[in-house]
């Protein structure tokens, strides 16, 4: 080692050798990931999409400017996951860190944030810390991203559908959470451009499912990403397979045996089945109206086929002390009614299982009037909750009398004394046919021969099935400017993951083994402890200090003794 240092041949060598190594990772990039969680490690299907880009994508991130700490990081952590991206993706990753509302005027940044604000971009207002004797100021900041690529666009909110602080936890795991869910929501936006087929998903009708605003924000996401279609189950003879998912909202008229038998066959030919089902007719309109509603079922008869697959939503009602308040009328003052939001037991926020990544870092879900869910025995059926109730939940039979005059009095904390009760679980396995021991020798004939499809008595591929006991889930409320985006509440003014959940519900259905595997993430906010930190605040003042310094020092004397010792006339 001696030797290379003190030959001028040896320091050329070096240099080369630094050389080829720089060259070398800039065409093999290596890192090591250490940390337990694999932050910085891509999933696999990730990587295999990235390495299949040909074509430049461009994505412009709106982190910029004079940012607090927690967005700060959040903006680091970005720029750190687009370099990787673009590291696999050969360089087909051009990124930018922008401003949009900077240098304009208010009108022109009014238009900019009600043209985000349509493509489901909310801005947000950050609050700077003001020096004594100052004001303090406000800025909007937009956490967000476009994803361009050839002539289409992708906006990415990297603040929608990420799972809140909780009780207990610090503002700045919001930020946390959000960086877990960076890479899925980057490499889904460009998976869903770089895409030359979209997946094919029909919307079940022909059994009272709506097609109105109530679904506005549903029909529009399928419109979008997915190729659309209507299904008519009650006029066509078999649902077609080249479907990669089929989805059920809100039936309200009961199903025939003929209709049950397509779709189970759907489900026996590997088809994937989302359904959201209302068992029991509790409708918000008619509470407002009458103030009191009777629930009590609709009389689907879907509870064999979906008994038969692994499941069964049971007759009652979840009431949750974690629920959506309701805006009531309390009383008057000059002529004009008062308002007054008040706790609601039968709105329960609904909790995701973090069991799959379809419920995985998932905000609270909306839902109204939700059934709870068993699961029952069914072989080779994996069954995996998605949504359940808080730990302070309780199931009231019905028929029962739900009055909005329940709202005067508080529940007792002590009767909700049940946890975790399922409201949507996913059903994964190679089904049997529930008409394999039932069906008629002549309709196995008409199948078999005349609509050119065999009758299946049990799956020969892996089907998907996804049972929500609460239709509402999927649904849109109305304003007077029209409907709102699928998960916003207007009473108190806010956005759930209703629409996140039900896109992670298609695109595991349509592409199981896909990019959702990146929301598995988990990342731990390691904070320091604030009184121990203060308490050993000098100490390592000291070491960050005054150490270094004295390394330095000693190393000078080190090298002049040894220069002395080397170079002194004896």
């Amino acid at each position: 080692m001696q030797k290379i240092f003190s030959s001028k041949s040896g320091w050329f060598f070096l240099l080369i050798g630094l050389i080829l190594v720089n060259i070398l990772a800039s065409f093999w990039p290596l890192r090591f990931d250490l940390t337990s969680e694999n932050r910085y490690t891509l999933s696999k299907p990730v990587k295999k999409m990235l390495g299949n880009i040909h074509d430049e994508v461009r994505i412009d991130i709106y982190l910029q400017g004079n940012l607090k700490s927690g967005l700060r990081k959040l903006k680091n952590s970005t720029e750190a996951l687009l370099q990787e991206f673009n590291d696999y993706a050969h360089g087909n990753i051009k990124y930018r860190f922008v401003d949009p509302v900077a240098g304009g005027d208010d009108s022109a940044r009014m238009k900019i944030l009600d043209s985000l604000s349509r493509m489901g971009i909310q801005p947000m207002t950050q609050v700077a810390q003001a020096k004594k004797g100052e004001e303090q100021s406000q800025r909007i900041v937009i956490p967000a991203a476009m994803v361009k690529y050839k002539d289409r666009v992708f906006p990415v909110d990297l603040l929608k559908g990420v799972q809140r602080s909780r009780e207990g936890q610090p503002p700045e795991q919001l930020y946390v959470n959000a960086e877990t869910l960076l890479e899925y929501k980057f490499a889904n936006a460009i998976d869903k451009l770089v895409k030359d087929t979209l997946p094919a998903v029909g919307y079940l009708m022909g059994n009272g499912e709506p097609l109105d605003f109530r679904v506005y924000g549903l029909i529009q996401h399928l419109r979008e990403n997915y190729r659309f279609g209507m299904v008519q189950l009650d006029s066509i003879p078999v649902i077609p397979n080249r479907l990669n998912a089929l989805i059920m909202v809100k039936p309200s008229l009961k199903f025939s045996d003929d209709e049950k038998l397509k779709l189970d066959q759907y489900v026996m030919h590997g088809g994937s089945l989302i359904c959201m089902i209302d068992n029991l007719y509790a409708e918000p309109d008619s509470l407002q109206m009458s103030r009191e509603v009777i629930a009590y079922d609709r009389g689907l008869n879907l509870d064999d086929l979906l008994f038969h697959y692994g499941v069964r939503i049971n007759q009652d009602l979840v009431e949750d002390m974690q629920n959506a308040s309701i805006n009531l009328i309390v009383g008057s003052q000059g002529g004009k009614p008062q308002f007054q939001l008040l706790p609601w037991p039968y709105y329960p926020l609904l909790d995701g299982s973090t069991f799959n990544p379809i419920s995985k870092n998932l905000d609270p879900v909306f839902s109204r009037f939700a059934n709870s869910i068993d699961t029952v025995k069914a072989a080779g059926i994996e069954k995996t909750i998605l949504l359940q109730s808080s730990p302070n939940a309780r199931t009231i039979s019905t028929p029962a009398m739900i009055t909005l005059e329940s709202t005067k009095t508080a529940g007792d904390p002590k009767e909700f004394n049940r946890s975790d009760i399922p409201v949507a679980v996913l059903l994964e396995g190679k089904f049997s046919s529930l008409y394999a021991n039932r069906i008629s020798p002549g309709m196995k004939d008409s199948l078999d021969r005349f609509y050119q499809q065999p009758f299946l008595r049990k799956g020969e591929k892996t089907a998907r099935v996804i049972v929500c006991a609460d239709a509402d889930v999927a649904m849109n409320e109305l304003s007077e400017r029209g409907p709102l985006p699928l998960g916003f509440n207007k009473d108190i003014n806010y956005t759930f993951a209703n629409m996140d959940f039900l896109e992670n519900c298609l695109d595991y259905c349509v592409n199981p083994s896909g990019i959702l595997e990146a929301r598995s993430k988990d990342f731990t906010l390691r904070l320091l402890d604030p009184e121990k930190t203060e308490d050993d605040k000098t100490f390592w003042q000291f070491v960050n200090i005054v150490c270094p310094l004295l390394v330095i020092f000693l190393c000078g004397v080190i090298f002049q003794f040894i220069r002395k010792r080397k170079y002194s006339v004896r």
